[in-house]
């Protein structure tokens, strides 16, 4: 048994670390409880202005009928799976493509919910190698011989993990800070909001351009980055000859 398998079994037994499994089967449900009931009942998913990049991609799919429904009975039956711990292998099986394809999404329009969306899936990835012990069965990695772990987890030790509920809050943290400076510039959620970059900013002409394209012109995200970076660098250019001078 390798190093790593010993660890994994020594986890399943821990009882932090089972309270901490309950903790994610329980949060990523609750995270697709709401937003399932919006679709099954008809209606339009976010509040979101329809200009905004996001905002017309959940346009587009509330358009989609009975399409727009099946999305939200996935979501609602992938959180009941989650929340039955018989069946919670295969809520996380459904929860970890369906999440995946949700926090991609958010990058590429650059949602502000971006950081939730990322803790929601490492929380998936988390619950997957949880069931490490049944999931490696299909994975195309050499095996040890060592016996699988008893289907009953029985608590082996009361002792507090404080170097993984550290590498927890430091991972955390790490999404959090990435977030702030991955992107020089996000649409926000509004208007108003994508405009209050604009104050005090050293770029604000190019600034206020970007939204207006975004939700005064209603051009596509990428039309309106490549417009606000020429004019950011016409910014740079006029500021660093105004220096100079």
């Amino acid at each position: 048994m390798s190093k790593l398998e010993q660890f994994y079994f020594d986890a399943k037994g821990n009882r932090w670390f089972q309270y901490f499994t309950v903790f994610c089967r329980i949060a990523l449900a609750l995270g697709f409880i709401p937003s399932g009931i919006v679709k099954v009942t008809g209606e339009r998913f976010t509040a979101l202005p329809s200009e905004h990049p996001l905002g017309h991609y959940f346009d587009a799919l509330f358009q989609t009928g009975y399409y727009y429904t099946f999305i939200g009975i996935g979501q609602l039956l992938t959180a009941a799976l989650l929340l039955i711990p018989r069946t919670a292998l295969l809520g996380a099986l459904l929860y970890f493509p369906t999440i995946l394809n949700i926090c991609v999404l958010a990058y590429a329009t650059r949602f502000e919910g971006t950081r939730i969306t990322t803790m929601m899936l490492l929380g998936s990835i988390y619950l997957l190698c949880w069931d490490y012990d049944r999931v490696k069965y299909i994975l195309p990695f050499k095996r040890s011989n060592a016996a699988a772990y008893p289907a009953k987890k029985k608590i082996v030790s009361n002792r507090f993990p404080f170097l993984f509920f550290g590498g927890v809050i430091l991972t955390i943290a790490s999404v959090i800070i990435i977030n702030i400076f991955i992107f020089d510039i996000r649409p926000g959620n509004s208007l108003e909001e994508c405009t209050n970059g604009c104050k005090g900013s050293n770029y604000a002409k190019s600034t206020c351009g970007f939204c207006d394209c975004i939700y005064n012109k209603g051009r596509p995200l990428d039309s309106c980055l490549k417009e606000y970076k020429q004019a950011k660098e016409r910014e740079m250019d006029s500021l660093k000859t105004a220096v100079n001078k």
